[in-house]
């Protein structure tokens, strides 16, 4: 049932997602100070490819202080869009019984969009 939603998942707009993902990832890692902020953008892309039977979880000993920092120089440059947008697709989806799954997909993607620092997929 994973493999079929993920295809689904690709299918109706996730790799659209994931390619807007490596893409801007791309673009942060131009610089050095951006470096960081674009791997964040990969691990997203990657987790938005095959989201389902995945999930962003922290690592161990984290939320640690580099961290938390970092993740507050990400909300005040902005990228807490990211987790509006996943909100609202989220709400679009569920509009449909046939989009809700797709939908707890891109609620499930808010979190980490807000905070990614200290994250990893499992």
């Amino acid at each position: 049932m994973k493999f079929l939603g993920n295809i689904l998942w690709l299918l109706f707009g996730g790799i659209l997602v994931a390619v807007f993902y490596f893409i801007v990832g791309l673009l942060m890692c131009i610089t050095f100070v951006g470096i960081p902020f674009g791997v964040q953008l990969f691990k997203f892309g990657a987790y938005s490819l095959w989201p389902f039977g995945h999930e962003l979880v922290d690592r161990p000993g984290q939320p640690g202080c580099l961290s938390t920092v970092m993740n507050l120089i990400w909300i005040l440059l902005g990228w807490w869009e990211i987790a509006v947008i996943h909100l609202v697709f989220g709400c679009l989806c569920c509009i449909t019984i046939v989009g809700i799954p797709f939908g707890m997909q891109h609620f499930k993607m808010i979190i980490p969009a807000l905070l990614p620092f200290g994250k990893e997929i499992r």
